[in-house]
């Protein structure tokens, strides 16, 4: 009972983090996107990339994570050096918690990450946030 109760408390807490409160301007559609931004950690960012050049890309593929695209800033005093920016598609929120959590758990991404962290991780920063289209515009 215990482990149930602490179960349901750590589920509460957990959607406390992304409660979706729409807008009414955001499209009522279970389609939603994830706008991510990750900080390399010093000297990191060629790592970074080519951690997804050669291994996240493929993974995401295989566990149903859409990639819409990538980009990074062009001005070093906004983060050239050290800031890579993407954006993901899932056709709900729910899908996307699944696709996440098998990801997370795939031997192949495991192996990757240790080996590309091998001499320390690759990032000081990681911020997710929740997105979904607004009415007046239709994403290509």
């Amino acid at each position: 009972m215990r482990t149930l109760l602490l179960a349901l408390v750590a589920t509460a807490v957990a959607s406390l983090a992304q409660t979706p409160a729409p807008s009414p301007s955001l499209k009522k559609e279970a389609t939603c996107y994830e706008l991510r931004t990750y900080v390399a950690a010093p000297g990191k960012m060629e790592d970074l990339h080519n951690r997804f050049r050669n291994h996240t890309m493929k993974l995401f593929a295989k566990h149903g994570i859409n990639v819409i695209g990538f980009w990074g800033p062009t001005d070093k005093e906004k983060g050239s050096d050290n800031t890579l920016i993407y954006v993901l598609k899932y056709p709900s929120r729910e899908a996307r918690e699944k696709a996440w959590k098998a990801f997370g758990a795939d031997p192949e991404w495991v192996a990757a990450r240790k080996a590309s962290e091998v001499n320390g991780k690759l990032t000081d920063k990681v911020e997710s946030v929740m997105m979904g289209e607004v009415n007046y515009f239709t994403a290509k």
